[in-house]
């Protein structure tokens, strides 16, 4: 697991399936995630239907934000956040080696305890300010050093207010996934290809 970890925004799914086709098809997106705040959740299964179509053609691993159901549902990964369930219950519901990602914020004590309990990889963040989550502050780089060279094994991944041009630092402080939403799905379709391979790049 390394490389850019795609988040979807909320755009109407038709774009969205749109703009994620362009992503998907270059190969180099490592995880995609679906996070849809503003859609019901008793829509959501239709979604995610859809775009798990999409992971599969282009062979991208797809994880579900803060739904176990709606994971176990499809037999997909999971991201959870500290309030969104335990990953025990992660590990029980869904499928041997299925991706369980953990937020920890600015917590190396948190990520200790996600490993420990079976995540796949651990969330830092947010290291810059973002308008996606103005409520998350931003931790800087600090925690990503130390985080890299505590947990050799499990892939650290990066969230908040990245872009190409601010990330190579990141990188270089240990990151092995950079979360992004804007940076990709705020641009029109035709720059998204160019875009991911900016991405890719800095891995």
């Amino acid at each position: 697991m390394r490389g850019l970890y795609l988040i979807t925004n909320d755009d109407p799914l038709e774009i969205l399936l749109e703009k994620l086709d362009a992503a998907l098809a270059t190969g180099q997106v490592a995880i995609l995630q679906y996070r849809r705040k503003k859609v019901a959740r008793s829509d959501q299964p239709v979604e995610v239907e859809q775009i798990k179509q999409l992971c599969e053609k282009y062979q991208t691993p797809f994880v579900i934000n803060d739904n176990l159901q709606l994971a176990a549902q499809f037999g997909l990964g999971v991201h959870l956040g500290q309030t969104d369930g335990e990953i025990t219950d992660a590990k029980a519901q869904l499928a041997e080696g299925a991706i369980i990602g953990r937020t920890c914020a600015n917590s190396l004590e948190l990520a200790e305890l996600a490993i420990a309990q079976g995540a796949t990889y651990v969330a830092f963040g947010a290291i810059y300010a973002t308008s996606t989550k103005p409520e998350a502050g931003n931790i800087g780089l600090e925690t990503l050093k130390q985080a890299s060279s505590q947990f050799k094994n499990v892939p650290i991944c990066a969230i908040g207010g990245l872009t190409v041009e601010n990330s190579q630092v990141v990188v270089d402080s240990g990151a092995d996934l950079c979360a992004v939403i804007s940076d990709i799905l705020a641009r029109p379709v035709a720059e998204i290809p160019a875009r991911v391979n900016a991405w890719a790049n800095l891995f």
